[in-house]
């Protein structure tokens, strides 16, 4: 029986009303598709969600966990959130029509500029704030912001407007409830996640910081040589600012950062203190100009995005030839859960293999 907020998926073929297009991009349990509407030519982008066929099954996501993701995005509406359009649903798949984001991550496209100063920089901080203020003020956590869920609505304007995309971990953060789980990319969950502690919208805070620091920098602040290493870092509190790579760094800008990268949650800034922080609204014009001449390393970040970059195609590349090679020798596909910790074996390794000249100077 549906209950009282409980999202409708439809029944009908998808395809009856959408042109299915090329591949989008994909993840564990998920292909994204281009599509158009039949009815009125508008694109948008079609989530094909893998769902889980049985309790004992660990392939696919468990209809719970889709339904939760649906009931999340319909209550949504805001300039820097993914829009929900329609939901179908199949016998193997639960189809999410959503607003087609075609600008790319918002990381690809500070890769290519020349310079960025931090006043360019924060405008679109400020951004990803205004859309988790909205979320927060829902009491709904993301719980896995990172630069592959920053987009951009359209990169050929002035000022390109932030898209936050991929609620699958999100959760509404119920008064009083007790609410403990692990899940996330472990190069940006908080340390109470890590701890297995109550958990709320201060998680997302702490995510904010350390992508505050890699967008900065190029450097990542926790990353270790495996996920144990980069979750010991985070329980540790062991991060610094590295003065080759924060030089031309301004104090307000470390400030912003060490005041996101508190362990204890109760005084960690809330999503109203970092608005209100005086590196992303200046006291005073002297404050303005220290953000206008203070600029990003840029040289660093380029670098280590490109490495990033090459180690996710490594990784998509090693995954695929494994698999091939189960299939070729007859033997059954190792079963994974879906929405844990994003950690896959074979970034690990390559982590493992990669020389390091300084730890935590690439974002995973």
């Amino acid at each position: 029986m549906k209950t009282p907020g409980m999202a409708v998926f439809k029944q009908q073929n998808v395809d009856d009303f959408y042109e299915i297009g090329e591949e989008l991009g994909s993840g564990q349990f998920a292909i994204v598709k281009r599509c158009i509407e039949k009815s009125t030519g508008v694109e948008y982008a079609a989530k094909f969600i893998k769902k889980r066929q049985s309790r004992a099954s660990r392939r696919g996501v468990r209809r719970e966990e889709i339904e939760r993701e649906v009931d999340i995005l319909q209550q949504l509406q805001h300039n820097n959130i993914v829009s929900l359009h329609d939901v179908y649903e199949n016998r193997t798949d639960v189809v999410l029509i959503l607003e087609l984001v075609s600008g790319g991550e918002l990381f690809d496209f500070l890769a290519q500029k020349e310079s960025l100063s931090e006043e360019e920089a924060t405008r679109f901080i400020k951004q990803i704030l205004d859309g988790v203020q909205y979320l927060h003020s829902k009491r709904i956590a993301h719980f896995d912001l990172k630069p592959e869920n920053i987009m951009l609505l359209d990169r050929n304007v002035p000022l390109p407007r932030i898209k936050l995309i991929d609620f699958g971990l999100a959760h509404k953060i119920e008064a009083g409830a007790d609410f403990k789980n692990i899940f996330g990319t472990p190069e940006f969950v908080a340390p109470e996640i890590v701890n297995y502690e109550q958990l709320g919208l201060e998680a997302d805070m702490w995510s904010i910081g350390v992508i505050t620091y890699i967008l900065l920098s190029g450097a990542s602040p926790f990353l270790g040589d495996t996920k144990q290493e980069t979750l010991g870092n985070i329980s540790a509190m062991d991060y610094d600012f590295d003065e080759e790579l924060f030089s031309n760094t301004s104090e307000l800008a470390k400030s912003f950062i060490r005041q996101l990268l508190v362990k204890d949650t109760r005084k960690r800034m809330t999503i109203q203190d970092a608005l209100n922080h005086h590196w992303i609204k200046p006291l005073n014009p002297r404050q303005a100009m220290v953000k206008r001449l203070s600029v990003v390393n840029l040289e660093n970040f380029k670098r280590q995005y490109a490495r990033r970059r090459w180690k996710l195609t490594f990784r998509i590349v090693a995954l695929c030839n494994h698999l091939t090679r189960i299939m070729k020798k007859g033997q059954k596909l190792p079963e994974q859960d879906g929405r844990d910790c994003e950690s896959d074996q074979e970034e690990e390794e390559i982590l493992k293999r990669r020389p390091r000249t300084r730890k935590r100077s690439s974002t995973s």
